[in-house]
């Protein structure tokens, strides 16, 4: 069979083939599966010999990517968790991004493109990666740290300022390629239909979407049939991006995300991610293949100090624009440090918008390729720059006092005002996190009018706590510090309500050492790391699961009342 005939066929299998083979050796040397996909894109792209993938299924196949991609985006969106952030993640992501805009802008009108191009272009530069960022994290296990819980969320406001300069970018084209027949009043009325049309998409997914979509997913759910369970997800995700963009004029992009956002509302959550994740898997890596196709490797031999400017925005540029807005904040420098890495990179944003400004023709095909060209450096020098954090904050504690000043500057939170009344010092209970569980707890004590004092990490919810009249300090309560602060020495009991079982043993240690008669309460969700302390009698301890069933079977057996319990008594 010619296989001219079967160009989705062969497309697919090339694509998916050297994606594994390209993919496996990159994880092999500890880089990004992405940068494999990149390249076997590459090489099966017109800029290499030998197979040459159809680029029109090549396009329609990243579109699927592309939807798919911004529907797990959006189905892992958490408004709480950015929210829990949202006083250095919204102002942070917003000034960084247009710095680094301003750079690559600024860089591109030195090489004499035009302004709109120049900002286009400048755009595509200042969005990371959001599953570069992701894995980078994942590796370190830094997600459920308030480090990275700040990346994330600084993550997400660039993920929703890019959402909207992809609904905005169309109207605005004519303003931007310097047209004077588009640049009048006219502009804005284009612009005001377009934002009405986002709003109106936007309203019907939060009011009728919110009750219709979660309906379907458990008609379906009751089939029992997995397989119509995971079709109903997909045909949901591409029939909103479809009819989005058929019917709003909104982006696939934006459809998709929303699609996302409004099913994570849904019970079955969870269950829709599961079951959907190999199939975005696999669209991703057709998506990644697809951009691969569009790099042109002979840009780093004819436009070698562009590339270099390009790499140098995103990976200086971006990292110290962050870096330096993290300790404005008044953040710790391992938190600026971590912060600036996460984010020294760019990806599939990047990539969905120098797409969308090639087909405006807003971005000549050298911008696509220098985009290209820095994602992949960036992304390759990204776990680099990460492994360089510890040594680099090393020695600029140790050789220089603006260093050491940043590392020991004090966190404004991190000390009970002097005002704190007495019952709030002496046989308190100290309540480490203040997360779900730990909100909880501190409302069944406060109903008890017994006093606690919070230790938790996040600083933005320390400030909150304080505002509403509590007693909270900031800070890692695996430093002794942090726990002195809290006056853990003259505590009644110290509640660990984090289910961080790692850094359990050291505050409990801390505790006991600084007071040897305090009473431990302990969460976990590790059953290793319950029987370790049960032998080591470190306190009592509540195990998730454990609780969880006790809970079921004393509801199990009141349902049958005592008399089965009394004859077995007597039996």
């Amino acid at each position: 069979m010619d296989h001219h005939n079967i160009s989705l066929i062969t497309t697919i299998a090339w694509g998916f083939g050297l994606a594994l083979v390209f993919g496996f050796i990159a994880e092999r040397i500890k880089l990004p599966a992405l940068v494999g996909y990149l390249v076997a894109g590459f090489l099966i792209g017109p800029a290499t010999p030998g197979f040459v993938a159809d680029a029109g299924i090549a396009s329609q196949l990243s579109e699927i990517g592309v939807m798919l991609l911004m529907f797990g985006v959006g189905l892992h969106f958490s408004l709480n968790d950015l929210m829990s952030v949202r006083r250095i993640a919204l102002p942070g992501a917003i000034v960084q991004m247009g710095l680094a805009t301003a750079l690559g802008a600024g860089m591109a009108m030195m090489w004499g493109w035009a302004v709109g191009p120049a900002i286009v272009f400048g755009l595509c530069l200042s969005c990371a990666s959001t599953v570069v960022l992701l894995k980078a994290l994942e590796a370190r296990n830094l997600i459920d740290t308030m480090n990275g819980k700040i990346a994330v969320g600084w993550l997400v406001v660039e993920d929703l300022v890019t959402v909207l300069v992809l609904v905005l970018l169309p109207p605005l084209s004519g303003l931007l390629s310097g047209k004077e027949a588009t640049v009048s009043a006219g502009i804005w009325v284009t612009i005001g239909q377009t934002l009405l049309q986002v709003g109106a998409f936007i309203a019907l997914m939060l009011i009728v979407g919110k009750r219709v979509l979660p309906w379907i997913l458990w008609q379906v759910a009751r089939t029992g049939s997995r397989e119509l369970f995971t079709l109903s997800v997909v045909a949901v995700a591409i029939g909103i991006a479809f009819g989005a963009a058929e019917l709003f004029s909104v982006s696939f992009a934006l459809g998709a995300f929303f699609a996302g956002m409004v099913m994570r509302e849904s019970q079955f959550s969870h269950r829709a991610a599961e079951e959907t994740l190999p199939l975005r898997d696999a669209f991703s890596v057709l998506f990644f293949v697809s951009v691969g196709m569009l790099f042109k490797p002979e840009i780093i031999l004819t436009q070698p100090l562009q590339v270099l400017g390009v790499v140098a925005i995103i990976v200086i540029g971006k990292f110290i624009a962050a870096a330096g807005l993290v300790l404005f904040f008044r953040y710790p420098l391992k938190t600026a440090l971590t912060v600036s890495a996460s984010l020294a990179q760019i990806g599939e944003f990047s990539f969905i918008l120098a797409g969308l400004g090639m087909s405006l023709n807003l971005l000549p095909p050298e911008g696509m390729s220098l985009v290209l060209a820095g994602a992949i450096i960036s992304i390759a020098l990204n776990p680099f720059v990460f492994a360089g954090i510890k040594p680099f904050a090393g020695w600029l504690t140790t050789h220089t006092k603006i260093g050491r000043t940043l590392d020991q500057r004090e966190d404004p939170y991190a000390e009970l005002p002097e005002t704190t009344e007495a019952k709030y010092l002496k046989g308190q209970v100290v309540l480490v996190g203040f997360g779900r569980v730990g909100k909880r707890i501190a409302d069944a004590l406060e109903s008890q009018n017994i006093a606690y004092v919070v230790a938790e990490q996040n600083r933005e919810r320390v400030e909150d706590l304080r505002q509403m009249g509590k007693v909270a300090v900031s800070g890692d309560a695996t430093e002794a510090e942090v726990l002195i602060q809290a006056h853990i020495q003259h505590a009644a009991m110290l509640v660990i309500a984090t289910p961080d079982s790692l850094n359990v043993r050291r505050m409990s240690e801390i505790a006991q050492r600084l007071n040897p008669g305090i009473k431990l309460v302990i969460r976990t969700h590790s059953e290793d790391e319950m029987n370790f302390i049960r032998e080591e009698k470190l306190g009592t301890v509540f195990f998730g699961e454990e609780e969880l069933a006790k809970g079921m079977i004393r509801h199990i057996l009141g349902a049958f009342g005592p008399e089965p319990h009394t004859e077995h008594k007597a039996a």
